[in-house]
């Protein structure tokens, strides 16, 4: 048994539903490995669960195992707005999401995350608490991950979260042989810029392919 293998036998199982969404990724999706799986999906569930959000935002659905996962912890009335930009997954997700009654509180849109969120900074210039997040998470094109930062921050609450995950990209992050690759390069350049940023305070945590914990606080 590898130590992986008993992380898993001794995190909280996947509901059937969760289940489903694995299993048919894993047989029928490209890519089956970009799927949050059991012990992160368990993480951002219990992530979730502790900020209790009103409000979450997603960027990148893939299959939608993710945002039910983070829907768990949604207060309750509260709505995940994921963003998806392969057109192909549409009817898949929406399949997926159908397969819980959490999925009745996502709203999935099919576009360019940049796009979206111009119309979004646009839409919330007021900055009106009730049109705000409380909880990001960003899992979409590594290469613009300093992007996507700079565009939700005038989205998120002060005190808010905002989560980012494959930071450590399979250790490229550290491997000199792919300081040329654009999303190494965009996974280094956006954990530099959350470092050097006062606003923030975060936290790497080597989980899976690296997830970081982004707290807002100013």
């Amino acid at each position: 048994m590898t130590l992986d293998e008993y992380i898993e036998q001794m995190s909280s199982p996947e509901n059937e539903a969760l289940a489903q969404i694995t299993r048919h990724t894993n047989v029928h999706i490209l890519n089956p490995h970009m799927l949050s799986g059991q012990v992160q999906g368990r993480v951002l569930a219990m992530l979730s669960k502790m900020i209790r959000p009103a409000r979450i935002l997603e960027l990148g659905t893939f299959t939608g195992y993710s945002a039910l996962c983070l829907a768990e912890g949604l207060s309750p009335n509260g709505k995940l707005l994921t963003i998806e930009h392969n057109d192909e997954l549409e009817s898949t997700i929406r399949h997926n999401l159908s397969l819980s009654p959490l999925g009745e509180k996502i709203d999935l849109v099919i576009g360019d995350a940049v796009d979206i969120l111009h119309q979004l900074v646009l839409q919330n210039g007021s900055q009106a608490e009730n049109s705000m997040f409380d909880l990001v998470f960003i899992d979409a094109d590594k290469r613009q991950y300093c992007e996507y930062l700079d565009m939700v921050y005038p989205l998120v609450k002060t005190g808010g979260w905002i989560l980012a995950d494959n930071v450590l990209w399979d250790g490229h992050i550290i491997d000199p042989a792919y300081d040329k690759d654009k999303q190494t390069q965009g996974l280094k350049a956006f954990n530099e810029k959350v470092k050097n940023d006062y606003r923030f305070e975060q936290v790497i945590l080597p989980l899976r392919d690296g997830l970081t914990l982004i707290h807002k606080i100013d």
